[in-house]
């Protein structure tokens, strides 16, 4: 039996799994609100105490950087210790990645049903991948082909400057930098992130806010995606404006990162915010701003662009990271 674990800055989804061979069958999750709960171990006791679940090995994804098997959690004042987990679970070690390391693993785990192709790129396409996530923030990372196959890695790209490409992104990073001081990508590309175009675009009078639209927003427990749905379903002008500058800022750090990893594989964007906007994902903005790179726009073509439309990649790839670090055992012990 398998526990894996996403820890974010909202939200920590547990499940445990059973593992037949190299296949994995989920056996039960829960869901907790992160900032309801004062540390990750308080709820590894909750899990396990009502699910009853006896646990032969763990892994966790968690949104920050891990060193050391130590994370501190970006948007969350926690810090995980793989070895305080793994003695509260009473195992000899436990996996600890950043989340989209994990979400990494996760992919290959998935159903082509799982995929909205946004390009096709070239013929049996063959190289590095990278996943890229926007949540409550920003999360990238790699996997490196050594010609066999895939090894995922972390970074913190997400935290990388914002590169504004207009006049108007340019107003909304001076706009941003009298708030934050520096601008990470992040400020921009998350649910804050919306809220901060939003904002932007109404405190300049860029574009009017209704004042229905004021008053939903006050009441309203999750403004970025009201201002999402509301310009999804064409209701307000600034609304449409906010999502038009947040797929095209989307767009082109996409492209950036396909550049930085080299990803003649396949560049795959998770996250709940794009599985969520997906009609707006396939307005050619996206890839306009995606392939907008001067002479690397032919690489760029042949390189497969894919919204990951199964929010389970990052439990499933912590689950599927044990199984491969224990075929890894195996061989090893094999080889000896």
């Amino acid at each position: 039996m398998i526990l894996a674990g996403e820890i974010g800055a909202t939200r920590t989804r547990l499940a445990a799994f059973e593992t037949e061979g190299n296949r994995l069958q989920r056996v039960v999750e829960k869901t907790y609100m992160s900032q309801k709960h004062d540390g990750l171990s308080g709820i590894l006791a909750d899990f396990i105490k009502t699910e009853g679940i006896p646990v032969h090995s763990a892994c966790l994804g968690v949104a920050g950087p891990v060193r050391a098997g130590r994370s501190k959690i970006s948007n969350l004042p926690w810090v995980i210790d793989a070895k305080e987990v793994a003695t509260q679970l009473r195992l000899n070690s436990v996996g600890l990645l950043n989340d989209l390391e994990a979400y990494a693993y996760g992919i290959d785990g998935l159903e082509s049903k799982d995929f909205i192709t946004l390009s096709e790129g070239g013929e049996e396409p063959e190289g590095n991948r990278a996943v890229i996530s926007a949540k409550t923030g920003l999360g990238v990372a790699g996997l490196y082909w050594d010609g066999f196959r895939h090894h995922p890695f972390a970074c913190e790209g997400g935290h990388a400057d914002f590169a504004p490409r207009n006049d108007l992104q340019m107003e909304l990073l001076a706009y941003l930098q009298k708030k934050y001081g520096r601008i990470s990508c992040e400020r921009i590309l998350s649910g804050p992130g919306i809220k901060n175009i939003y904002d932007f675009l109404r405190d300049t009078h860029k574009a009017e806010e209704p004042e229905w639209l004021r008053t939903q927003l006050r009441a309203a427990p999750d403004p970025p995606a009201l201002i999402s749905q509301t310009a999804l379903e064409g209701k307000a002008a600034i609304c449409d404006q906010t999502l038009s500058i947040f797929v095209s800022v989307f767009g082109a750090e996409t492209g950036n990162c396909a550049l930085n990893f080299m990803s003649t594989g396949g560049i795959f964007i998770g996250g709940s915010i794009a599985a969520k906007i997906v009609p707006k994902m396939k307005d050619p903005l996206f890839l306009e701003s995606f392939l907008d790179k001067g002479r690397m726009e032919t690489i760029l073509k042949d390189m497969p662009v894919k919204v990951v439309t199964n929010d389970d990649s990052g439990l499933i790839g912590a689950a599927r990271y044990t199984l491969i670090q224990k075929a890894f055992r195996t061989a090893s012990r094999a080889a000896d």
